[in-house]
């Protein structure tokens, strides 16, 4: 079955040059550092947009699907316009997801809200855009969801999340289908939030049901068997409450491959599973087929992403290690410290040159566990080299942090030798810009007790 970028480590534009340097997107990507400073995001647009029209072209032979791109793992007003573009709706999980899809004029009726702790505000802020559905989590939210709604007099289309019970493997922390979750329904109490809306909550107004089995997914059994369950649900919610379902919210979850000991299924794989099974049981339940909703986000762009950073101080441990340090770390990139995620690297500037020693990418913040990349065999490095660390364009910047009073990075995405930032690199002053100082400190006021 044909392959998709999401198995492959690196962006589909990437080469290497007549100066034996890294390039991606037709631009030398020791250049860009020299034009950009580093770290630096690089976001290679020919495959974020493969990514997409993947997608579509895989489900295609379902008719009627509606594939959301998951902001979380990387948003920004470009991304969004992007998007738009594609024809892909968002999956929004926060205010300001919702405020940056509203500054980029994104059509706000192709927006999803998902989360599980949503505010007030949040929600109101979501009512006042016209964003198309809501995802409801829990009791808590149906109750202030339906008063807020008929606060101002309008009626909300909803997805209920249920928690299907599925194991999948993956991390521990990004598993959100099983029982032991802080998302979504459990199954048995469907009945009472189904019975609320028909009976009180008269503000909402059911349209289907939302399911999302984890991240890093390397199995296409587990998208069948979650079909089968929610299709029950569908069956089950038409026969009890005469109420029948037209949406379907699968979620995402497809892994991507970070390394070569990851071997994901591609996008057209999940695919066959998915609409055959859902064919299969939907003519068992003899149901008309719902729309089928996807959530894809670090399948679509985390591998047309990758990282630059200048190569800094070394360390060689006596009878142990080799350390390279680099100029970013776990505040650009905390996922190896978090999931003890691995990546895969290159010197940018020595791109055809042999491995010479096994080495230890360290990065600059003050944490021992401040560790890029474990072990990986590398060309002998010495300052000032670049290094590229792929597949990194998915939750690297929406997770960065000022740990150590460090700006963030800038983000360029890259096109046919152009190379344009579409998020400014932060500054000094931009760290303190929202520090105060209270008067009675300014005045010399001070009393030590």
């Amino acid at each position: 079955m044909t392959s998709t970028a999401n198995q492959s480590i690196m962006p589909m534009t990437a080469r290497i040059n007549d100066l034996n340097h890294l390039e991606i997107g037709g631009c030398d990507t020791v250049g860009l550092v020299k034009k950009y400073g580093s770290p630096l995001y690089v976001y290679d647009e020919y495959t974020l947009r493969t990514c997409c029209r993947e997608y579509k072209e895989a489900f295609a032979g379902y008719n009627n699907v509606f594939v959301l791109y998951a902001s979380k793992a990387f948003m920004s007003r470009t991304i969004c316009r992007i998007m738009e573009s594609e024809g892909l709706g968002l999956d929004v999980v926060s205010g300001g997801e919702i405020y940056t899809a509203v500054n980029s004029a994104f059509p706000m009726e192709k927006c999803y809200f998902n989360g599980n702790n949503k505010t007030h505000d949040e929600l109101e802020f979501a009512l006042s855009c016209n964003t198309g559905r809501i995802t409801v989590d829990n009791f808590h939210e149906l109750k202030l969801l339906n008063k807020i709604a008929k606060s101002k007099n309008k009626t909300v289309d909803i997805l209920l999340r249920i928690t299907p019970g599925i194991e999948c493997h993956t991390h521990e922390y990004i598993k959100t289908g099983h029982l032991d979750s802080k998302f979504g329904f459990d199954l048995s109490q469907l009945d009472e939030a189904v019975s609320l809306i028909k009976k009180e909550y008269l503000n909402l107004t059911l349209r289907g049901l939302h399911a999302h089995i984890g991240s890093q997914i390397f199995e296409t059994q587990v998208y069948a068997d979650l079909i089968g369950i929610v299709i029950e649900q569908f069956a089950y919610i038409k026969e009890k409450f005469a109420l029948s379902l037209d949406e379907m919210n699968i979620g995402g979850g497809l892994g991507v491959k970070h390394n070569e000991n990851e071997d994901p299924p591609s996008v057209y794989e999940i695919a066959d599973a998915i609409i055959t099974s859902l064919e299969e049981n939907l003519k068992r339940y003899n149901l008309v087929g719902p729309k089928l909703i996807i959530e894809p986000g670090r399948s679509i762009v985390c591998n047309s992403g990758v990282t630059l950073y200048t190569v800094g101080s070394s360390k060689q441990v006596t009878g142990g290690r080799k350390y390279i340090a680099v100029d970013g770390g776990m505040a650009d990139n905390p996922r190896p410290s978090m999931y003890q995620a691995e990546y895969t690297a290159m010197v940018a500037n020595k791109a055809k040159n042999a491995p010479k020693e096994l080495v230890t990418v360290a990065g600059k913040f003050c944490e021992s566990g401040d560790i890029l990349i474990g072990d990986i065999n590398l060309p002998g490095t010495e300052p000032g080299d670049v290094l590229c660390v792929f597949a990194t364009g998915s939750y690297n910047y929406s997770m960065a942090s000022h740990y150590n009073r460090v700006p963030k990075p800038a983000a360029v995405i890259v096109h046919n030798g152009k190379s344009d930032v579409i998020i400014k690199r932060e500054s000094y002053q931009d760290l303190i810009s929202f520090d105060l100082i209270p008067e009675r400190l300014t005045k010399g006021e001070i009393n030590y007790i």
